[in-house]
């Protein structure tokens, strides 16, 4: 094992080890994916980058490089070149996925490689994080958890950096602490965010590493502090001159055209609902005008007029026989009053007419 580490620390050498660094062993479980970055020098911004797969470099195969993407979707490939950062994606590890090389490809010369080891098992990994990606917000606080099972020092690191072990420090401007929270778990915690902490971190415990990305991004969360503070937001000159000061402008400036919501804008529709129901309580009160002057037509008719009743009565007039008696009956004008109506009295004649035979 030690020749093997030997040979690869002088083909390291001879391929230009300074161009890239990496990350050298991560643990991964069996099944799953992993992201290693590569970073390159600027020198090499417009050059092919790819990954090597093999323990050695002399007989290691490209699985996939920035110009020829893999069409079975087994490895990815991504190349950052505002920050000089490639970065390769493993799917569907298995325990035949352990030694990969990053690799710069130079025209007209030898390429430079750089050596990563994976270790990938089917139960819990040495050291792991709980996502590989993470989001953090410009001004605020973020805390990564690794959990780890073997011995070695804890270390939070950015690559191409400095690291945080068991004491505060800084990266990039930001404090860090960096310790043990509870058992098997320790923990880095980020404070007063920027957005130029955006990139590769790492986490380590002894010899092994676990990559992690950090996207420090606004919170577009609108929160009283962030109102409270806003009368601040316009430097001294009068112009904004910050994004931060920018998007609190804009929540201001949001609140106060809420607040002076003009009334006008309801005029119309109140205009129009009101004139509306007039409309329909006019044409109630002119269709029950004229059904009441109807009624009273019909009633006014039925009294003026002058009512006869006749009532007809038939007998039979059969020859006297002996014996018989006969009656004979008198028709009388029988007059009768109906009720008054508008102070009128209404005489009304009834008359009999009896036929005798």
């Amino acid at each position: 094992m030690a020749a093997h580490l030997i040979v690869l620390f002088l083909f390291s050498v001879l391929k230009g080890v300074h161009s890239i660094t990496i990350v050298s062993k991560v643990s991964v479980k069996a099944g799953k994916s992993i992201s290693i970055p590569c970073l390159y020098h600027y020198q090499y911004t417009d050059h092919v980058k790819y990954l090597c797969k093999g323990y050695f470099w002399t007989s290691c195969r490209h699985a996939v490089k920035t110009n020829e993407p893999d069409p079975s979707g087994k490895y990815l490939i991504s190349d950052d070149k505002k920050q000089q950062i490639f970065t390769v994606t493993v799917n569907h590890l298995t325990n035949q996925n352990t030694h990969y090389w990053c690799v710069v490809e130079i025209n007209n010369g030898p390429d430079h490689g750089q050596y990563f080891q994976l270790l990938v098992t089917n139960g819990t990994p040495s050291l792991y994080v709980d996502h590989q990606r993470i989001t953090g917000y410009i001004g605020e606080n973020i805390t990564i958890r690794c959990h780890h099972s073997n011995s070695g020092e804890m270390k939070w690191c950015r690559l191409d950096r400095n690291c945080v072990t068991g004491s505060p420090g800084s990266i990039d401007g930001t404090t860090v602490t960096a310790h043990m929270s509870e058992p098997n778990v320790f923990t880095a915690t980020m404070s007063g965010l920027k957005s130029e902490n955006s990139g590769w971190y790492w986490c380590a415990k002894g010899d092994i590493q676990i990559p992690v990305y950090l996207t420090v991004t606004e919170n577009t969360t609108t929160t009283p502090t962030t109102i409270s503070i806003t009368s601040h937001a316009v430097a001294g000159n009068g112009k904004i001159t910050t994004m931060e000061q920018w998007n609190n402008f804009t929540i201001v400036e949001n609140k106060q055209h809420r607040a002076s919501f003009p009334p006008k804008i309801l005029i119309i529709p109140l205009s129009v609902l009101i004139v509306i129901v007039i409309v329909v309580l006019f044409i109630w009160f002119i269709l029950r005008h004229i059904e009441q002057s109807k009624a009273e037509s019909s009633a006014t008719a039925m009294v003026g007029e002058e009512v006869t009743y006749s009532e007809v009565i038939t007998k039979k007039k059969c020859s006297p026989k002996a014996g018989d008696k006969v009656t004979y009956s008198e028709v009388r004008p029988k007059k009768k009053r109906l009720p008054k109506a508008e102070g009128k009295e209404t005489e009304v004649t009834y008359s009999v007419l009896a036929n005798l035979y």
